[in-house]
């Protein structure tokens, strides 16, 4: 069987300690702002417009040094993490469909969520959480808390 793979970008974005998280309804959990990449579009690109789609926040994406001095090419900066999630899985265990998710880290200037696409999650789906609901919070997946907390320490250590 061949495993098709898609290439998608999330946003862990940062406000004042806090980071926005919506429960998916159709994968039944937690997830902060991300999505497919578009054919045209380089990774980060994707992650600024969905942060604007799904949030109608304008975010500021952490920016890695980049250094390589490259003659037939560009470096582009690196996300954050690069995951690969496993998204159709039959009950051989065979892996029909995979995620490869560029996850990046931003920073947004207020928390008034007004979604500009038109299938996204309403504005009260969203919620903001600190490090410490973070923790306390049953619901989210392992990577999705550590991710969050890891998303506001950085912001937090770059701004010092």
């Amino acid at each position: 069987m061949e495993t098709t793979r898609h290439f998608t970008a999330t946003v862990y974005v940062v406000n004042d300690g806090a980071v926005a998280l919506h429960y998916h309804d159709r994968l039944g959990k937690w997830v902060a702002p991300g999505g497919h990449l578009d054919r045209d579009e380089l990774p980060r690109e994707a992650a600024r417009r969905e942060v604007r789609e799904e949030t109608g926040l304008d975010v500021s994406l952490l920016e890695p040094e980049t250094d390589l001095d490259a003659e037939a090419g560009r470096e582009l900066p690196p996300a954050e993490h690069v995951l690969l999630f496993d998204v159709d899985v039959h009950p051989n265990g065979e892996v029909s469909h995979q995620h490869l998710d560029h996850v990046y880290f931003g920073e947004v200037e207020g928390r008034a969520i007004n979604p500009a696409g038109d299938d996204e999650a309403a504005a009260d789906e969203w919620e903001w959480f600190t490090r410490e609901q973070l923790r306390a919070f049953s619901q989210l997946e392992t990577e999705v808390e550590q991710l969050s907390i890891e998303a506001i320490e950085e912001i937090e250590r770059r701004s010092a």
